[in-house]
């Protein structure tokens, strides 16, 4: 029976620890059995059981693509979560920085990776409206969003060009995470579980039997409209 993985990453900041404890909490929830793996020599207080472990930056070193080689030698399907800050990513040429850094991350771990915008819950509503642009971005228009911003001929070129490589792409798409939204929560598991093809060889097992307080609530609630 195939294991899943889930291999988190992000810049410092981007709620990599908080995004690894709303998850756990969720997938116990469900009654999920899931393990967290600390690869971050900088993070030490958790709200979550660890499994202390190291790691250099995957974009510097092979390390990274080794490992996920040597998780699926172990039958794991991994899956990359990549995210960014969402209160980071409110210009466009951030937003641009941030959606190279994924697709650096697609490209050297070979593996499906799923995009994930953070802390949505601490934007104002007028920033959560001008965000969803980024969340399925228009490259060609950001492009002409920035042309009076950009005075230099080299820089407006070298943008074009950036844009261009990202839309030919067009595999670099981000999901919204609001920690205190259900929601939004089972959205984006729901895309990993997708991704990763979870559940698929799951034996079939017969529901549990309510019970009795359950059943009697029921019982009452039918009751009650039998009477109305």
């Amino acid at each position: 029976m195939p294991r899943y993985a889930q291999l988190v990453m992000g810049p410092a900041g981007s709620g990599k620890s908080t995004y690894c404890s709303t998850m756990v909490q969720h997938c116990e929830a469900l009654g999920r059995a899931v393990q967290v793996v600390n690869l971050d020599p900088a993070a030490e207080l958790f709200s979550y059981p660890v499994m202390a472990g190291q790691i250099e930056l995957y974009t510097h070193l092979p390390v990274m693509k080794q490992l996920v080689e040597q998780l699926q030698q172990w039958e794991f399907r991994v899956c990359g979560v990549f995210l960014v800050d969402s209160q980071f990513m409110v210009e466009s040429f951030k937003f641009i920085s941030g959606i190279l850094a994924a697709l650096s991350a697609m490209i050297s771990l070979e593996i499906p990776q799923i995009n994930i915008m953070t802390k949505m819950d601490l934007l104002s509503k007028k920033a959560k409206k001008e965000i969803e642009k980024y969340l399925d971005p228009d490259m060609y228009s950001m492009i002409e969003d920035s042309t009076n911003i950009l005075k230099s001929k080299m820089f407006k070129k070298l943008t074009k060009s950036i844009c261009g490589l990202i839309d030919d792409y067009g595999m670099v798409r981000f999901l919204p995470f609001d920690r205190s939204d259900e929601e939004s929560i089972n959205i984006v598991l729901q895309h990993i579980d997708f991704t990763i093809q979870y559940g698929e060889d799951l034996e079939f097992k017969e529901p549990k039997e309510c019970e009795e307080d359950k059943s009697a609530l029921v019982d009452e609630y039918f009751q009650d409209h039998v009477d109305e």
